[in-house]
């Protein structure tokens, strides 16, 4: 899967890419990562991308042409491409979206700065808008690592053990939290691991983890509960 990254600080991806499963992803050709200053998109000798809001009020706003050029010619390359800006206003992240999004042959990550962007730039691409959360970053940057984290995980031959994410919280085949995990030693400070996990009886444990699963659900995020039981109603009654 390629990933193209529209950004005015390519230079921050550098040691995110360069380690761990990110790496090894890339170094194996599973995926492609393309990082795109826009400023090299501008027209004018000091590369300049930012001006002044009309209206006034504080902080720059990124130029409509740089990105909307930096996008159009990009449209040229590799396969077809779908455009996600990282906003703040935009619906937020969740698993069903990255799982949408890891089935794509190529996604371009457009990253803000400043005040954001030009509202031509949304108006010209129509991209999709997605938010990490209702919080502000100083950057679409970091938003961006986070969803290649989220999608490169659910491609084939990314992880050591291709059921990993299987269980993950959040993923299609767990709605909720998942279970608590354990290691050794079996004992640590007073706390034992659960004498389930112990018994090499794999009937059991599957049946102790859904449970627990489901406790730490309801215990911390009982709103997916409800919303699973509310998507499992028939609408027509």
């Amino acid at each position: 899967m390629r990933f193209d990254v529209l950004t005015l600080f390519p230079d921050l991806f550098s040691g995110y890419l360069g380690e761990s499963l990110v790496k090894k992803a890339i170094q194996r050709n599973l995926i492609d990562v393309q990082l795109h200053d826009f400023r090299n998109w501008t027209t004018d000798k000091h590369k300049k991308v930012d001006d002044r809001p009309y209206g006034g009020g504080p902080g720059m706003v990124i130029m409509a042409d740089p990105v909307v050029r930096c996008f159009e010619d990009l449209q040229n390359e590799g396969p077809p491409n779908h455009l996600v800006l990282l906003s703040p206003q935009g619906k937020r992240l969740d698993q069903k979206t990255v799982e949408r999004f890891a089935k794509l042959p190529r996604l371009t990550l457009l990253c803000g700065r400043y005040e954001g962007f030009d509202q031509r730039v949304v108006d010209v691409l129509e991209p999709e808008e997605v938010s990490l959360g209702d919080f502000v970053l100083n950057g679409g940057e970091v938003a961006a690592m986070a969803i290649i984290d989220a999608v490169m995980r659910l491609i084939p031959g990314t992880l050591g053990d291709e059921k990993s994410h299987i269980d993950d919280s959040f993923s299609s085949g767990n709605r909720g939290l998942e279970y608590p995990h354990y290691t050794r030693p079996a004992e640590y400070r007073g706390l034992r691991v659960p004498e389930i996990l112990l018994s090499g009886n794999h009937d059991r444990i599957h049946q102790w983890r859904e449970e627990q699963g489901k406790k730490r659900t309801q215990e911390r995020r009982k709103d997916l509960m409800d919303h699973e039981d509310s998507s499992d109603l028939d609408p027509n009654g």
